[in-house]
């Protein structure tokens, strides 16, 4: 096996304790499942705010659909100007046998426009922007 990171983002309608615990739970969710992971596999994750989510550490999320040993820590992004606004990212460190060129990368909702050079790669190979391959 080898370590690999696993990048993924999604963009929130509001700051609300419930939108940021459906949201990373769905982001979890879809980078576990678009590289067939388990937590088992899973070494630590990262989960970055940018500055305008405060209402709940996106981690809970994790917690909630069994990343119970799993370490997981919580940062927030720097106060760039004109970022995208409410996005919640993560970077999971994976056990995997998957070569880098076959990892899914997952941004979702307006944060697929973060990565558009992935994103339109995605596209052009089979129809969706949500899925960002990496």
């Amino acid at each position: 096996m080898t370590v690999r990171a696993v990048r993924g983002a999604v963009q929130l309608e509001t700051d609300d304790r419930e939108v940021i615990l459906e949201g990373t739970a769905e982001l979890v969710t879809e980078v576990m499942a678009r590289n067939e992971l388990t937590t088992d596999d899973v070494i630590s994750v990262l989960f970055t705010t940018t500055p305008d989510l405060v209402a709940e550490f996106p981690a809970l999320a994790a917690r909630k659909i069994g990343f119970h040993d799993v370490p997981l820590i919580c940062a927030a992004e720097i106060a760039v100007p004109g970022a995208m606004p409410r996005v919640v990212r993560l970077m999971a460190h994976v056990e995997t046998d998957r070569p880098r060129s076959a990892i899914q990368h997952v941004y979702l909702r307006g944060a697929a426009a973060l990565r558009l050079d992935i994103a339109q790669l995605r596209t052009s190979q089979c129809g969706s922007s949500s899925s960002v391959p990496g």
